[in-house]
């Protein structure tokens, strides 16, 4: 049984920060009812190629996109424009603890499915918004896209190789990462929110913003704004703070050494073979490396062309400071240590029996995460959900089919 075994999640949410949030949830143990479009459904269904393989080799309907932040819920295909489509949300949302939506801010009020209208009929639900700039504020009813707001919220400013460097620009993260910690500090939010309502017996809304999210996780990097008044620039792979913290090329391939303290770099400096370099007033306190910071990596890059780079990563691995190399996804997937943590997971798929994707790095000992279901085919469960939660029999279903309501299975 999982740790939100018991709580049920209406999910109105498409795409990636929503979806995200929901699956989290749903891995935990939350029943969780996704409401699709019928015919269409998330948005990301359709963002392939790549598609899910079916089990002869071809590819399938089923976006790999779709596949990665849909798991272990309950697909519903409902038309949400329709009275009698808002009716049922309505009715599934007095069912549930939670309703996680991204609509452009106040656009759900039409419907009466905004959190003022729910919470009259539904006291103790807890509410997430998500959208890209939040319920307040000049730019609330503008749509927020994560590229956007990566580079709105000061992210690609530091992310890139520094000036001078062939190639230089701003750069985005290579995955969605604002939609995506988004997506993780709103289930942070709904657990809260739930913990709270255990104390006042009242639901309430959270509002979760792209931008809030990609300020906040800026770390150190707003911090050394706000100490100096300087933004910082894009250091490439090297760390703004630390030296040695970044890539370095050898004869063959380029790794990675973190040093992070003082101690590490005289181990890392053994290592190599470079005693000297730290008895050097230069670059003896990692403040003085940052000042010195093209002397000493200038230092060591010369240095690292002298072998390869599986030889350099064995002996500093060897000494305990922190080093690697740099994996492509095929190969981090294949890491042994990524093998053991049981991070590739194998889900059978209606077309796909030996379905397999990437895991929940959530390891509880008690509760621990459990894989139910893949990401479900378009309105797989409107039938099942309905009869279940609504009480609808078979008479009404085939009604709500026939005004094209609901679809099970994409049909009508």
């Amino acid at each position: 049984m999982g740790a939100l075994s018991g709580y049920r999640v209406l999910d109105l949410s498409r795409v990636l920060a929503g979806p995200w949030c929901g699956q989290v949830l749903a891995d935990l143990g939350a029943e969780v009812i996704k409401i699709e479009r019928p015919g269409v459904g998330d948005d990301t269904r359709g963002w392939g190629p790549p598609y899910m393989k079916a089990a002869d080799g071809s590819d399938s309907s089923e976006a790999a996109y779709y596949q990665s932040t849909n798991r272990n819920k309950l697909s519903v295909a409902l038309n949400l424009a329709t009275e009698e489509g808002q009716a049922l949300v309505r009715a599934l949302a007095c069912e549930c603890d939670v309703l996680i939506e991204n609509y452009k801010a106040g656009s759900l009020a039409k419907y009466g499915l905004d959190y003022d209208s729910l919470s009259k009929v539904n006291p103790r639900l807890v509410y997430c918004s998500i959208t890209g700039f939040g319920q307040t504020g000049p730019r609330a009813e503008e749509p927020g896209y994560d590229f956007i707001i990566q580079g709105m919220g000061g992210l690609m400013s530091i992310t890139g190789e520094k000036d001078g460097v062939p190639g230089a620009s701003p750069q985005k993260v290579g995955v969605a990462v604002s939609d995506v910690m988004t997506g993780l500090y709103s289930v942070v939010a709904i657990q809260a929110a739930l913990l709270a309502r255990e104390k006042t017996g009242r639901g309430q809304h959270c509002d979760m913003a792209l931008l809030d999210v990609q300020v906040a996780m800026l770390g150190n990097q707003s911090q050394n704004y706000l100490a100096t008044g300087r933004s910082p620039g894009r250091q490439g792979n090297a760390h703004v703070n630390i030296v040695p913290y970044q890539v370095f090329s050898a004869q063959d391939m380029d790794f990675i050494i973190a040093c992070g303290n003082d101690s590490q770099f005289v181990s890392l400096c053994d290592a190599i073979g470079l005693p000297e370099l730290p008895k050097d007033p230069r670059f003896t306190r990692n403040a003085d490396r940052v000042r010195n910071r093209d002397v000493i990596v200038g230092k060591l890059a010369e240095h690292f062309q002298g072998d390869t780079a599986d030889n350099w990563v064995r002996r500093i691995h060897a000494m305990k400071v922190p080093v690697g190399v740099i994996n492509d996804i095929g190969r981090a997937l294949d890491e042994p240590q990524v093998v053991a943590r049981d991070m590739l997971v194998e889900i059978p798929h209606a077309q796909n029996p030996a379905f397999r994707m990437v895991g929940s790095p959530l390891k509880l000992s008690d509760t621990p995460v459990e894989y139910q279901r893949p990401a479900p085919m378009l309105g797989e469960h409107t039938d099942e959900v309905l009869k279940r939660r609504l009480g609808l029999d078979d008479a009404r279903l085939a009604a709500l089919k026939a005004e094209g309501v609901i679809e099970q299975l994409g049909k009508p």
